[in-house]
């Protein structure tokens, strides 16, 4: 899932040797910690939130697969 996280991300901003991708495993859910430059935070999130809610959909759907919970964290 990290993997995943990190080729959207860095598809989605302008800079993408800014990105980083963090996962804390526990035994039920994963937490992804999502870093980007300053300028690109607003492109992750999206207007009201949507590419960040997309992006949270999409990683349920993969820990989904593995009978996990995925949740995302934005880092500033």
């Amino acid at each position: 899932m990290k993997e995943l996280l990190e080729h959207i991300a860095r598809s989605l901003v302008d800079n993408p040797d800014e990105v980083e991708v963090s996962e804390i495993e526990g035994q039920q859910t994963s937490v992804l910690e999502l870093k980007v430059a300053k300028e690109d935070i607003g492109k992750v999130i999206g207007k009201q939130g949507r590419t960040a809610r997309a992006l949270r959909s999409i990683l349920n759907a993969a820990a989904s697969k593995l009978n996990k919970r995925a949740v995302l964290e934005i880092l500033e």
